[in-house]
Formats: C-alpha cells, sequence, structure tokens
C-alpha cells in the first residue's frame, strides 16, 4: 500500500533514496547530511553550466532531487566563478552553511558519481566536458559497467569498426 496515495511520489522518494544511499556510502555521511551535500554540489554545478545544458541535466534526475537543482536558481545570472576544485568547495561550504566540517572533496566525488551512475552517459559527458578543467578533475572516471553491450563493443573496438 502506498503512503502517499499517488504513484508519481512513490516513484521519487524510491529512486532519491537511492540516490541518498549511494550518497551515504560513498561519503560515509547520514542521510540527512547526505541530502544537504546533494543538493549543494548541484546547485554549484548547475551554476556552472550554460543555460541548455543545465536544464537538460535536470530534466533527468527525480522530481525531488530536481527541486533541490532548480532552488535559488536565478537562470538569466552569469554563471558563477570559480574555476579550480577548491572554489568549487568553498561554493558547496557557502550552499552547506557552515553546517559541519566536510571532506569537501569526498562529498563531490560522492554526488558527481551518484549523478554518473543516474543519468544517461551522454548527459554526464557533456556536463564533464562543460565545467572547468580543476572541477571536472572532481568526478570519477565513468563506470564501465555501465556501458550496454553494444556500447563496449564499439568501445573495445573503437568507432565504425
Amino acid at each position: 500500500m502506498s503512503n502517499t496515495g499517488l504513484e508519481v511520489f512513490e516513484k521519487t522518494l524510491q529512486e532519491t533514496n537511492i540516490w541518498l544511499k549511494d550518497i551515504c556510502l560513498a561519503a560515509e555521511i547520514e542521510r540527512h547530511f547526505a541530502w544537504r551535500i546533494l543538493g549543494a554540489v548541484l546547485r554549484a554545478t548547475r551554476d556552472r553550466l550554460p543555460l541548455e545544458l543545465a536544464v537538460h541535466l535536470g530534466a533527468q534526475m527525480p522530481l525531488l532531487v530536481r527541486g533541490a537543482y532548480y532552488d535559488q536558481w536565478a537562470p538569466g545570472a552569469a554563471a558563477r566563478p570559480g574555476r579550480s576544485p577548491e572554489d568549487f568547495a568553498e561554493s558547496i561550504s557557502a550552499y552547506l552553511g557552515g553546517m559541519r566540517p566536510i571532506d569537501a572533496v569526498g562529498a563531490i566525488g560522492a554526488v558527481f558519481a551518484t549523478v554518473g551512475r543516474h543519468v544517461s552517459p551522454g548527459e554526464v559527458q557533456k556536463v564533464r566536458r562543460a565545467l572547468p578543467a580543476g572541477i571536472r578533475a572532481l568526478w570519477p572516471a565513468p563506470e564501465p559497467e555501465r556501458m550496454t553491450g553494444i556500447d563496449a563493443g564499439q568501445h573495445a573496438r573503437g568507432p565504425g569498426r
């Protein structure tokens, strides 16, 4: 029996819980903090992406996660500065409002890895390419098991072979 009575809510709760579990395990933190970090990293990432790419990325997120992603967004505002990993980590801390000390690089990597598991590989590749090199370096390499049989075969042989 459903708690909310609406399938769309049940689905987004289930998907969001999967994302949070991934982050909790990777960053070794509790769920409440994982939710805060997820939103902070997603917003900091969003603010460094071109508008169209930011929207495409958001469209692939569970409804609840998408709400955190779009929270406080001013689409016409200039992209946030900060191209280095240190600047990016500082922006995460600013979003968190000094909740508690964190391993920002570990938390960022946990969120990026989670996004990489749950968003299409093509979209992840576009987002990674659009980020400044210093921030891109915080994103773990794509997981090979995400490739389909066709993709894996092409990857091993190279395109068009």
